[in-house]
């Protein structure tokens, strides 16, 4: 099995997208509806190498999944990036402030997506 990457967006449309651009690279994809979704996913599962995540979402956002994960030991060093259509300086600041590693705007095509996940896998 190869990279597993967990990918985060109340979107279907974006959801689906994101995973076709990267199973395409052969990657592993789980998808969550939102951060809780998401913390869920990570707590049963240990071997999730990247997390690609948006900030607007139900129940919990994008920082707060971000801060919550640095906070869980097994995933402090976990990559993670914001793929977001927040775009202000203030926006990508605290993205980047809350633990991200990187911050990709909306609207995005595969190709950038594909970069910036093979920079860290």
């Amino acid at each position: 099995m190869g990279k597993v990457i967990l990918v985060v967006d109340d979107s279907p449309s974006i959801r689906k997208f994101i995973t076709l651009a990267l199973k395409i690279q052969s990657f592993t994809v789980i998808t969550a509806e939102d951060g809780m979704q998401a913390l869920e996913v990570l707590l049963h599962n240990n071997n999730i190498d990247l997390v690609l995540t948006d900030l607007n979402m139900p129940n919990m956002d994008g920082i707060k999944l971000i801060q919550n994960i640095r906070e869980m030991d097994n995933f402090k060093e976990l990559p993670i990036i914001i793929l977001s259509s927040l775009s202000s300086d203030d926006d990508i600041k605290e993205g980047l402030g809350a633990g991200a590693n990187s911050y990709l705007i909306k609207p995005f095509n595969t190709k950038k997506v594909q970069y910036e996940v093979s920079k860290y896998l």
